[in-house]
């Protein structure tokens, strides 16, 4: 089973609506992007157009604790040579994020990781970017050490003043080799029924805006 990552049409929404997914794996098609790919296909059925990016494999930097965002509240990051300073105006203009991660040593990937430390620190910096927006976390794992990383990306929307819609279990695939994912049909069935809900609260939080 493969996923399109084409964005959809708008529908028959009253406003434009619009999720933007962020694959922290180095694997372009591993099992994260299968697990994404779920999510996305029920929004784009539901009318919400979609974006997909790949993080793994691109130079990303880490925060430095400078703090020039802060000073200059100009909604971008000072690290300029890599796409950071682009994903966050992409995440500020967007109705809702879907940050996936494999599992690494319990963790997020690293990528994962700087995009949440300097995205964050560049919304909190500017009143709070990303304030009421809904998140979602797509994690994958082999076993075990899932749950710190499906937390941790949590806790990155809820510090964030976002909104997270709940599923038939937590966010969490199983696979070991790449594909594996697809076995797993409960993990599979998670992601579908996070993306219709994601579906159905972003139509909420439209029809209040």
């Amino acid at each position: 089973m493969r996923y399109s990552f084409i964005s959809a049409p708008i529908g028959i929404l009253g406003n434009f609506m619009k999720v933007i997914a962020f694959n922290g794996s180095p694997r372009q098609d591993g099992n994260t992007a299968v697990l994404i790919g779920c999510v996305l296909k029920e929004l784009e059925a539901e009318g919400i157009e979609t974006e997909f990016i790949q993080l793994g494999g691109q130079p990303i930097h880490g925060c430095i604790a400078c703090q020039t965002c802060r000073q200059l509240k100009n909604k971008e990051c000072k690290i300029v040579t890599d796409n950071i300073n682009l994903y966050i105006k992409k995440m500020t203009e967007a109705d809702g994020i879907i940050l996936g991660s494999p599992t690494y040593f319990s963790m997020m990937t690293p990528e994962t990781k700087a995009l949440i430390d300097r995205a964050g620190y560049v919304a909190k910096a500017n009143n709070g970017l990303f304030r009421r927006k809904v998140g979602a976390a797509v994690v994958a794992v082999r076993r075990a050490g899932g749950i710190p990383t499906f937390d941790g990306i949590n806790h990155f929307f809820l510090i964030s003043e976002m909104i997270i819609p709940g599923s038939s279990y937590w966010n969490i695939g199983i696979a070991l080799k790449q594909g594996d994912v697809e076995k797993d049909e409960e993990g599979l069935q998670t992601m579908a029924t996070l993306g219709k809900n994601m579906a159905w609260l972003l139509k909420q939080l439209n029809l209040r805006t």
